[in-house]
């Protein structure tokens, strides 16, 4: 299986309507294909009736299609929104997506479409498979795009519905669509009273969801179609047991605390403030200047890795969310990389990513030379987009007392190394990590270059690196580290390589938290105490069915090692899902992996704690 999701087979009819030519069915009526989403599922689900009075209102949707649904439902929301703080989510799930030309072609016969057309297709997905997340701030709506197998997909997801379009192709057509464990599935994300609309009548679908908890009935059909149905979920869902600690909080906060100002709390700052909550970020340097994000650049490339595995799936995810995330900010360069390999077995892994792609050719194709060409990096000026990420908070440079953390709603640790001196049993390992900087070379044009190590040359400007190292008490720069990076730079044979010979340059060393996995953790943080109480039998393998113990109202988002500008965006955005009860952008699978709670199951397995 291919790990790039297809691109459809689209036939034309009557000009610009899609037909699938590997379903054998129209994406929308003939006839008119707004008129069928308005009638089946914005009246089927009592919109906009359904959502009046609530500050925010869910609807998951089993097919995106041409996103022709999603934009008559932002339409209808543009025209009542319940209040400048309410927000629509819509969930939608698609194993075939268009590329970005089909589905200009397939909107184009919708003038009244046409402003929030353009807004979407700005932001198209890229051809990968993964769970993209869109926000736009101005209207109160958010779009959470799954793009993979529904089978998979589905079950994996993470979010409640308040009303359901049920818009696959038909039935008879795409079976995989319309199944008892998809029912339930649907089932298990919905609320109380949650609405569902379908177009699809057939005895199996009513029959089906009716056994999850579903009162269906059938109504009048769109055009030629006779009838179409409603259906209402009148069951309660019990939570299933939380041993990760990866449920929503609960209460709805309005006041944070961040507890770090590098690139983990910029972007938490970032992304709670622009939904209203009020921030503090404490930073206890005596200038934020200091802190490990605070090099003269960064960058933001892919790791790409051969085998289709949770890790490269999580890499390729915060990949995106980082380049959506900061396209457009200060201090953001977009450029292309040549990434040499480092050795053969590499080269190898460089071929097999070329035969089966987690990106599209859009994003990386192979080096004339050796290695691969990535079309679309981007390479960062921290000190510019750390202040600009920050601007929407209120930073104080001091340590806050116990005292002043009870007073907000909500406290999340950000500070790198120093998390695992609050919390040891994170067992972060420091990597000290030096770089060299020079400037007032000769004049050439952007490049750079990335193996064991990475060079840029930006105008007279020159920097590269980076170390990797343990760290041995000494965190000041070291004439070692400065000889081992020029030694990468060499190398990697980058034509400026006479400009820095003299080994004069701007060394600056920070050091990286890293876990012993390599993932980031972002989550609620467990009440150790009573965790390795609660959880002792794990040690015998049998993970207890319960929840985990937390405390409450405090988060984390640390461990990020050398790849901070990569994930902070990414983990922002599932710590302010978490936090906000809003669809979450990561599986069931991903959100454990990357849980804080995993490291202390992981020591009480391995039998490293005294219980």
């Amino acid at each position: 299986m291919s790990r790039l999701p297809s691109i459809p087979t689209i036939e034309w009819k009557d000009g610009d309507i899609p037909y699938s030519a590997t379903s054998n069915d129209v994406y929308y009526s003939i006839s008119d294909g707004l008129s069928e989403t308005r009638h089946v599922f914005i009246d089927g689900c009592s919109l906009p009736q359904a959502w009046i009075n609530k500050n925010s209102f869910t609807i998951g949707e089993l097919g995106f299609g041409t996103g022709l649904n999603f934009l008559a439902v932002w339409q209808l929301w543009n025209e009542h929104r319940p209040s400048k703080q309410s927000w629509l989510e819509f969930v939608s799930f698609e194993n075939s997506l268009l590329s970005k030309e089909q589905a200009t072609r397939a909107l184009s016969r919708w003038a009244e479409l046409n402003d929030l057309t353009k807004r979407l297709l700005l932001n198209w997905p890229n051809r990968a498979k993964g769970i993209r997340r869109f926000e736009w701030q101005d209207f109160g709506v958010g779009l959470t795009l799954h793009i993979e197998d529904i089978k998979s997909a589905l079950p994996a997801s993470q979010f409640k519905a308040n009303a359901w379009f049920l818009d696959g192709f038909a039935p008879s057509r795409n079976p995989e669509m319309w199944t008892d464990e998809i029912y339930r599935c649907i089932a298990e994300r919905s609320l109380p009273e949650t609405s569902l609309a379908t177009f699809s009548v057939a005895g199996h679908v009513r029959r089906g969801l009716a056994s999850v908890g579903f009162n269906v009935s059938k109504k009048p059909g769109h055009d030629r179609k006779r009838q179409r149905l409603e259906a209402v979920f009148v069951e309660t869902n019990l939570p299933k047991p939380d041993p990760f600690g990866i449920r929503w909080f609960e209460p709805s906060p309005t006041s944070v605390a961040i507890l770090g100002a590098g690139i983990a709390g910029a972007t938490l700052a970032w992304s709670l403030a622009s939904y209203g909550c009020e921030v503090d970020v404490f930073d206890g340097s005596e200038t934020t200047k200091l802190a490990a994000s605070r090099n003269r650049f960064a960058f933001v490339m892919p790791r790409l890795d051969a085998g289709d595995n949770l890790e490269a799936k999580i890499l390729i995810d915060a990949f995106l969310t980082a380049r959506a995330s900061y396209r457009g900010m200060p201090g953001v360069i977009e450029t292309a990389v040549t990434q040499l390999p480092r050795s053969d077995l590499e080269n190898t892994k460089f071929e097999k990513l070329l035969q089966d792609r987690p990106l599209s050719e859009d994003e990386f194709i192979r080096s004339s030379q050796s290695g691969l060409v990535h079309k679309n990096v981007l390479v960062l000026k921290p000190n510019i987009l750390i202040d600009a990420l920050l601007n929407r908070s209120s930073l104080k440079n001091k340590n806050p007392s116990r005292s002043q953390l009870e007073s907000y709603d909500i406290v999340i640790i950000a500070s790198g190394i120093a998390s695992g001196h609050k919390f040891p049993w994170l067992s972060l390992t420091p990597k000290l990590g030096q770089v060299e900087y020079k400037d007032g070379c000769s004049l050439r044009p952007t490049s750079a270059v990335a193996a064991s190590h990475i060079g840029l040359c930006l105008g007279r400007e020159r920097f590269w690196g980076s170390t990797f190292e343990p760290l041995d008490g000494n965190e000041s720069s070291c004439s070692a580290a400065k000889q081992l990076n020029f030694e990468g730079l060499k190398n990697m044979g980058v034509p400026w390589l006479s400009e820095v010979e003299d080994l004069i340059s701007e060394s600056r060393t920070s050091v990286r938290a890293t876990t012993r996995d390599r993932l980031p953790l972002i989550g609620a943080i467990p009440d150790y105490d009573r965790f390795t109480s609660d959880f002792s039998t794990y040690a015998n393998g049998h993970l207890p069915k319960i929840d985990a113990p937390l405390l409450e109202g405090w988060y984390m988002s640390t461990g990020f090692g050398s790849r901070g500008f990569t994930w902070g965006p990414w983990a922002a955005s599932i710590l302010t899902s978490l936090i906000l009860k809003k669809p979450i952008p990561a599986t069931e699978a991903t959100l454990k992996a990357i849980s804080p709670a995993r490291q202390i199951l992981r020591q009480i397995k391995r039998g490293e704690l005294a219980i």
